[in-house]
């Protein structure tokens, strides 16, 4: 499974943005899609993920911001979308897509990783 991401930049406080991740190869039970974020210095977090079904979950430190029609996946495409709204300077990290493949045992799931889009909020 590779996963490509886009969309990264630079945006201003307040400003929004959307981060883009198509995955490609062997697909098959691939369920969750989504996205962590690893700022300087710290560790990496969940900002938002999605299933194949549609259910969704964020991470605390983007409730509230980033809920209202936020991530949004395309299965025809295998894309999974990240729009990010009302930035804030805390946000500015390295976005990195994952994705989760089932195995008929959840202990030999797998977790794929893209190679991180870079959003930085400043002014």
């Amino acid at each position: 499974v590779q996963l490509q991401a886009s969309g990264g930049g630079l945006v201003q406080p307040g400003g929004s943005l959307r981060v883009s991740c198509a995955a490609s190869g062997s697909l098959d039970r691939i369920d969750t899609m989504g996205w962590y974020r690893q700022a300087p210095g710290k560790q990496r977090e969940l900002v938002a993920s999605i299933t194949n079904g549609g259910s969704t979950n964020y991470g605390d430190s983007v409730k509230g911001r980033f809920t209202i029609s936020t991530i949004s996946r395309d299965n025809a495409k295998n894309t999974v979308y990240l729009q990010m709204n009302s930035l804030k300077p805390e946000d500015t990290a390295v976005y990195y897509c994952h994705a989760v493949k089932r195995a008929l045992s959840p202990k030999y799931d797998r977790i794929y990783w893209g190679q991180g889009t870079l959003v930085t909020v400043s002014s």
